[in-house]
């Protein structure tokens, strides 16, 4: 199955680069007539432009290095078909007295034109990129964006922005500045902290008016600092780094051991950028310092930073001229992302918000039996609503389609055990019931397994009450006893298709829930007793 197959067709391919301190890194998106936007490609390449610390100009070295990594990126881009490339240089290029000489290298020997924006811009664009990425309530977050040059801070919830700055903080920086020692030391630690402190005084005024107790970082420092930890403390992290949460504590455990490591240690850490090895410890110090001083309980991560801010103001400036024609959208990244994937696999939207419907009321009815989290509803409606979009590949082996489409599809918002889960589900909507022989169910740990197994059950039941996709079943009725649990249904016309399907698929239900189901018809008020089929197809499966 190639990306094109499940993404329908684009309105526009662009490409937005980043032209950072440490590195370049480019982003290659199809933008779809609803507004949303996929990667189809990425690239990074690391240029270190302030190798000798910020002194105001670019060596010939570093400009090289940087053209050649450019080079490189417009010979992605051409070969993709990127109709647009929008280039933002940020702190090095910006500050540096020849970065206009080296933008008109840019223009004249790559064909790139980089725009220089302010740190401010860049602190708004990173700001709406986290916030369509990463799950925010109503409780305001500190976002981080450690970059070489620049550290952007935005004080922000899920509807407003409340503060948003850079600083001249950046890891390049605060090393060529501060650290001589290696592995660091004490006094360069102190030395830091003491000079955050005078600049942060003001986002420190901020942090303490709005309370804020969670960090979600953005870019390569952080997504460094938390592949380690993920990799050290057995976190899944091997899909996505998107919404990978880590605690203050398992931070400090870490960051304590870490600082202590030198050069040649420091290159032993599998998750650790060899080109960030001789910078990364001041945003170790940084984010030490942030946790310890401003009370931070917790650190999420956002793969999306300025570049998905650039597409995203892209889209917003261009939709006319793009004749794209906007759906309503959601606030919340997963259920916005989710729709995003349904539209874009034309979904039986119907039957599948008929069948969630169903399988809700199952799950409310037995979310205490079963020992399932609340949050497991949301997933449980998800995982209905995209059950059956592997119909866009295929209708044999839909099920599995849909699993591969799920988890391949950067939904954003979303834990990865939270994908794998829906993933899991729409896929045993069918056919087999879970099985160790099946891979992907397999590498699921021993809890991941039995939530999928119970959310399963309910799926089956609810879709099989809907065999027909024409919506026979107008109410459910779900009496729960002690030994079983009857369905009394009404319907428009004959329920036996409905009943049939629901049965032939009741197997794993029964299982999870330890009770025989029975699915009766009711009719102006009365219970009229239907045979229920047998034998079960799936018992034997």
């Amino acid at each position: 199955m190639t990306e094109q197959s499940v993404n329908g067709k684009p309105a526009k391919r662009i490409a937005a680069l980043d032209l950072g301190t440490n590195s370049f890194h480019v982003v290659l998106v199809d933008i779809y007539p609803d507004g949303s936007f996929r990667t189809v490609d990425k690239l990074k390449e690391m240029v270190i432009l302030a190798e000798k610390g910020m002194d105001n100009r670019l060596s010939e070295d570093a400009m090289d290095r940087g053209l050649a990594a450019l080079k490189k990126i417009k010979i992605l881009c051409d070969s993709q078909g990127v109709e647009r490339i929008l280039a933002y240089a940020t702190s090095a290029i910006r500050e540096a007295e020849n970065g206009g000489e080296f933008i008109q290298r840019v223009i004249d020997e790559v064909g790139i034109k980089p725009l220089a924006i302010s740190g401010q811009m860049e602190a708004k664009l990173i700001g709406h990129a986290v916030r369509h990425s990463v799950s925010i309530g109503n409780k305001p977050v500190l976002m981080v964006d450690i970059g070489g040059g620049s550290v952007e801070f935005i004080v922000a919830n899920n509807v407003e922005f409340f503060y948003s700055v850079s600083k001249k903080l950046g890891v390049a920086r605060m090393a060529a500045r501060f650290v001589d020692h290696d592995p660091i030391s004490k006094e360069e630690i102190n030395k830091l902290k003491q000079h955050f402190k005078q600049e942060l005084m003001d986002v420190a005024a901020v942090l303490k008016e709005f309370n804020v107790d969670t960090i979600i970082g953005s870019s390569g420092t952080m997504e460094n600092i938390a592949a380690m930890i993920a990799d050290r403390n057995s976190l899944t992290a091997s899909m996505t780094l998107n919404e990978l949460q880590f605690s203050a504590k398992e931070f400090k455990k870490f960051n304590k051991s870490f600082l202590k490591l030198d050069r040649t240690q420091r290159l032993k850490e599998d998750e650790l950028e060899e080109k960030r090895v001789d910078i990364i410890a001041p945003g170790m110090v940084l984010l030490d310092y942030l946790i310890r001083t401003f009370n931070i309980e917790q650190v999420k991560i956002s793969e999306s930073a300025l570049r998905e801010g650039m597409v995203l103001h892209y889209i917003k400036n261009e939709k006319n001229n793009l004749d794209l024609e906007l759906h309503a959208s959601f606030s919340d990244p997963r259920r916005r992302s989710v729709y995003e994937l349904l539209r874009k696999c034309d979904w039986h939207e119907e039957h599948s918000v008929h069948v969630s419907k169903m399988a809700l009321k199952l799950f409310d009815e037995l979310r205490e039996e079963l020992e399932l989290p609340e949050t497991d509803r949301e997933l449980l409606e998800y995982a209905t609503y995209m059950h059956d979009i592997g119909y866009y590949i295929s209708h044999r082996k839909h099920h599995k389609h849909a699993l591969y489409i799920i988890r391949n599809a950067d939904l954003k918002g979303f834990k990865e055990d939270e994908i794998d889960i829906m993933a899991n589900v729409a896929r045993y909507h069918r056919r087999s019931t879970p099985k160790k022989r099946h891979k992907r169910y397999r590498k699921l740990d021993k809890e991941l397994k039995d939530r999928v197994k119970k959310l399963s059950g309910i799926l089956r039941v609810a879709d099989g009450l809907d065999r027909s996709h024409y919506q026979n079943v107008q109410k459910m009725e779900i009496v729960n006893n002690e030994d079983d649990i009857t369905l009394l249904i009404t319907t428009q016309s004959d329920p036996e298709l409905e009943i049939w399907g629901a049965m032939r698929k009741s197997y794993l239900f029964e299982e999870v829930t330890g009770k025989s189901l029975q699915i009766h018809r009711k009719e102006m008020g009365e219970v009229i007793e239907m045979t229920q089929p047998d034998p079960f197809p799936e018992r034997k499966s």
